[in-house]
């Protein structure tokens, strides 16, 4: 099967990480422009807290329910065309929705563009599929958190620009993270080379990339079973928290733009510093499966720390001490990644992706209207924590999960595994 002449990859380069690190690098740095200054955005729109916090949630809601159909399609794309044309694709449709959410003068033209968006990329799992190609199953734990420190040092960069750009105009984040996603695409189209050779590749047959059978597949494959339910439960608990974040700081706090944007970037640097330089070390001590149980167990914890915190200091202490919690994304990318064939690594990844954007689509259902019940609440109360207490009720559900079906796999290999410690 052969490329098509646009997106004909650079026959002078060999696929390698620094190639596919710096695209993550660019892409997260302008997602996290946006996340300090979409809710306010949202807010130019309403009238009320209440009103701001349901609306935002839709906006939310209409990018996960596109990402859910779109990702496992664009996923078996990759596999039967390669890698780079999908991302080609999947970062002009990230900067086109920036850009016309920068324009949008009315509630519906957000929704609408977010739609749109999320139909045309799925950037993360191509991405996660790349790496696959490129790595051995025993080296791929280490290597997804080499992509987590991308990610880290995206969000460090992307929410404070996001916020300092957003005290000038709430529409500036919007066009320069457009501009980045245009970069990246040029990027792709000039440098980044193609990973997955022509004999590796399969056939797309719309029936196998719709989002059940994916599912199905995903669920299918020997040693993973139950953590397709640790990864919706995790995933869902992960976009409630961020989907809620800034509205969460603004409520509790009186946070702005500024606020957010330094207080994301502290997420990011932790993901750097724990993914990019501690998790190799981890793994000479614990086995995946290990390493997924106890970043559960630390995220539950701190799930409750931050709805209990009364002060804004509080939540960069919680960040700080929440070290096993950034490895938990890693550690079951390479246990699901490791099961599955060279052949289906896109559409393993675009499942797994599918699950996060099915996770996104439901995160506002449950974290706006908790937001708006406890919108009316004084500053520094407890209860104005019931999104993040939920969230570590999802968290508990699935360590249990993960718990069990680790036990009971108990005696075969670690899929994925860099180091043998069983369970």
């Amino acid at each position: 099967m052969k490329d098509f002449n646009l997106f004909s990859p650079r026959r002078d380069r060999t696929a390698a990480m620094p190639f596919i690190m710096l695209t993550v690098l660019i892409d997260v740095a302008s997602i996290g422009l946006i996340i300090p200054v979409l809710p306010p955005l949202v807010g130019s729109f309403t009238g009320s807290q209440a009103d701001q916090a349901f609306w935002f949630g839709v906006v939310v809601f209409a990018f996960g329910f596109a990402n859910f159909f779109g990702s496992p399609i664009l996923g078996a794309l990759s596999d039967a065309y390669g890698r780079r044309p999908v991302l080609l694709l999947g970062f002009c449709g990230l900067g086109l929705t920036f850009f016309a959410t920068g324009l949008a003068t009315a509630i519906w033209m957000l929704i609408a563009v977010r739609l749109v968006g999320g139909a045309m990329q799925a950037n993360a799992a191509v991405c996660n599929a790349y790496v696959a190609d490129i790595t051995p199953p025993e080296e791929r734990a280490r290597r997804f958190g080499h992509l987590g420190a991308m990610f880290g040092v995206g969000f460090i960069i992307g929410p404070v620009l996001g916020g300092l750009l957003g005290a000038i105009s709430l529409q500036l984040p919007f066009f320069v993270a457009g501009g980045l996603a245009m970069v990246n695409w040029l990027y792709g189209y000039f440098v980044l080379p193609e990973s997955l050779p022509l004999e590796r590749r399969r056939p797309f047959h719309w029936r196998q990339a719709t989002p059940l059978t994916s599912l199905r597949t995903l669920a299918g494959l020997s040693g993973v079973g139950r953590l397709v339910a640790v990864v919706a439960l995790s995933g869902l608990a992960q976009f409630v928290m961020f989907t809620g974040w800034v509205l969460y700081t603004t409520f509790k706090f009186g946070w702005g733009p500024r606020e957010n944007g330094w207080s994301l970037a502290a997420v990011g640097l932790m993901s750097l510093v724990v993914q990019g330089f501690m998790l190799g070390r981890l793994l000479k001590f614990m086995s995946p499966r290990r390493l997924a149980v106890a970043g559960l167990l630390s995220s539950t914890v701190a799930f409750v720390l931050w709805g209990m915190a009364t002060q804004g200091w509080m939540m960069y202490a919680v960040i700080f001490l929440n070290i096993l919690g950034f490895t938990i994304t890693a550690a079951l990318q390479s246990i699901i990644s490791g099961a599955a064939g060279p052949r289906n690594q896109g559409q393993i990844m675009g499942a797994v992706n599918s699950v996060n954007s099915l996770a996104s689509v439901f995160a506002p259902l449950f974290g706006a209207p908790l937001l708006a019940m406890v919108s009316h609440l004084p500053r520094g109360d407890w209860r104005i924590g019931a999104p993040f207490y939920f969230c570590a009720a999802l968290q508990a559900a699935s360590l249990t999960l993960a718990f069990f079906h680790f036990r009971s796999e108990r005696g075969r290999p670690a899929a994925g595994a860099a180091q043998g410690a069983q369970p």
